[in-house]
């Protein structure tokens, strides 16, 4: 009888059309987006945040609880996921050493792998520390945020206040925005201002380099970063006024480059990483 061959999974596919349904789901879907979650960012069992692309999928589920696990891991800690439950397709990168082609020399390879976690939501018997209280009114949309203002303080950004655009200067290597008091939410401001401190990001260190990216692409990691920090510093998302318009540039991008989104995500990681590097340490770990 002839040996069975595993059929092999295109992660990269997989993942994208996941991400793709999501996106064509609607308004609903979107307000939910990525890191949308005031009480923080999607964790794994061992209490570690995730980050890039896992961040992503995750966030964009619209649970309000951060915590995702295995079956594995659920089981391990007096857990049972429910019966029918559907769990998330996640993915993690495994070094790989292979022969370099042209030089012969060894070279280290990032593997993908896919697998399924659940949410807190979706499993019984867990203990109360997998479901933290989240105060809902712990971010006044009226009242300045003094966790932000400091960390965008400490990004060294050149920021000048005035106007009714908001928007990165290349040249000069600054942010404009309007006023505090001109945007209808704090919500609304930290989440602008994080936009252009993301774009801010790829003119301040040599180790970021965006300068091929289209339009579409940039926009696509900036708005990845303010979502990502806006969660690390327990603000809410909201949806953009402008929303519908990049919602349909992305998904052009996304479905014309299945490598595309995984590309964003690890560009808006490193702009994250650079920042947070950027922040006093103290400051740091009362966010983790």
């Amino acid at each position: 009888m002839a040996k069975r061959t595993k059929k092999k999974i295109d992660v990269e596919q997989l993942v994208t059309d996941q991400l793709i349904a999501q996106l064509e789901a609607g308004t609903g879907a979107w307000k939910k987006s990525w890191a949308s979650l005031g009480g923080g960012l999607p964790t794994r069992a061992t209490g570690q945040h995730y980050k890039g692309i896992n961040l992503i999928i995750l966030a964009m589920q619209g649970r309000s609880n951060v915590n995702w696990m295995t079956y594995k891991q659920a089981k391990s800690v007096g857990g049972q996921v429910r019966g029918g439950e559907k769990g998330t397709t996640v993915v993690f990168f495994k070094p790989l050493k292979i022969k370099d082609k042209v030089s012969g020399e060894d070279k280290m390879i990032p593997l993908m792998r896919a697998y399924t976690v659940f949410n807190a939501e979706q499993i019984d018997g867990l203990p109360e520390k997998y479901f933290p209280v989240i105060d809902p009114d712990a971010m006044n949309t009226d009242a300045r945020c003094a966790d932000a203002d400091a960390y965008i303080k400490a990004t060294g950004a050149k920021i000048e206040h005035g106007g009714d655009r908001a928007y990165y200067v290349p040249l000069q290597h600054r942010i404009q925005l309007p006023t505090f008091e001109q945007f209808d939410s704090a919500v609304s401001y930290y989440g602008t201002a994080l936009h252009e401190v993301g774009h801010w990001t790829k003119g301040a260190t040599d180790t970021i380099d965006r300068s091929k990216l289209s339009y579409g692409e940039e926009e696509l990691v900036a708005e990845i970063y303010a979502s990502i920090t806006c969660a690390k510093l327990g603000i809410e998302s909201e949806v953009r006024e402008d929303h519908a318009q990049y919602l349909a540039s992305w998904l052009r991008i996304i479905k014309a480059d299945k490598k595309a989104i995984f590309r964003a995500a690890r560009d808006a990681q490193k702009a994250v990483d650079f920042t947070d590097g950027l922040q006093p340490a103290a400051a740091m770990e009362q966010a983790a």
